[in-house]
């Protein structure tokens, strides 16, 4: 009977998770145009380079970075999960380079598909699509 109630709790608290794993929906990746030779950076270079603080890859070509809009739920989960920041946060940046006529903001895209699409046709392009968005034109850059 003991057994019983242990696997009857045991079967309940992984049911309690499944929820919670799916409301975050699927994998956020971060995506680069095919020509990029960076495979892998750090989450303080992806920052940076988000941030606009940093304009090139670590090979030294040039960035150019692709964002969704700060309402969609992809580009929340990307900021929180990958650069652990706030969208807000990110905002401000992108407001501070700008206002003082160091930089410029990232491209804006209204979708995934878009998004796809800018990054694939843009040399050194940089940006992030759900796994369920990702084809051979684009390559995933994996993050340390």
């Amino acid at each position: 009977m003991v057994w019983l109630r242990f696997m009857v709790l045991l079967v309940w608290g992984l049911m309690s998770l499944v929820p919670s794993a799916m409301a975050q929906g699927p994998d956020v990746l971060l995506v680069a145009n095919a020509d990029v030779e960076t495979h892998r950076l750090t989450r303080d270079t992806t920052r940076a380079i988000f941030a606009m603080r940093q304009r090139t890859w670590p090979d030294g070509q040039a960035a150019r970075v692709f964002v969704l809009p700060n309402s969609h739920p992809v580009h929340a989960r990307f900021v929180k999960e990958r650069l652990s920041v706030y969208p807000h946060q990110l905002q401000l940046a992108w407001d501070r380079v700008v206002f003082s006529g160091t930089g410029q903001a990232p491209n804006r895209v209204r979708t995934q598909v878009e998004m796809l699409e800018q990054i694939a046709s843009t040399s050194g392009a940089l940006g992030y699509v759900e796994r369920e968005y990702l084809d051979d034109r684009v390559q995933v850059i994996s993050m340390e």
